[in-house]
């Protein structure tokens, strides 16, 4: 499949739109749950954005990108969505990532 660079840019801008839009709307799914089935959570997500921000020279804080990718800011997230992680949680997370997150 031929792609020009252009297309690519604006397929993958929309699949990156899709995911932030899905895990906005799943709350129910926990950012350690996200880091022990998938390796990456949505804080993850927020700075490989900042990282491509600043690779390009855009001024982007830490907390606008999590803005972007929570659509609200991180902390209002936390205090209405993020539980507390049970001990189970956090024992895969020690199996999962042993050198911390």
């Amino acid at each position: 499949m031929a792609i020009d660079d252009k297309t690519r840019t604006e397929l993958e801008a929309a699949a990156f739109r899709r995911l932030v839009d899905h895990l906005r709307n799943r709350t129910d799914v926990q950012n350690i749950d996200l880091m022990n089935l998938a390796g990456f959570c949505r804080n993850c997500l927020s700075n490989w954005l900042k990282d491509a921000a600043d690779a390009q020279g855009v001024a982007l804080s830490k907390d606008e990108s999590r803005e972007a990718v929570y659509g609200m800011p991180y902390e209002t997230w936390k205090s209405k969505y993020q539980g507390a992680a049970t001990p189970e949680q956090l024992e895969a997370m020690k199996k999962v990532h042993p050198h911390g997150h």
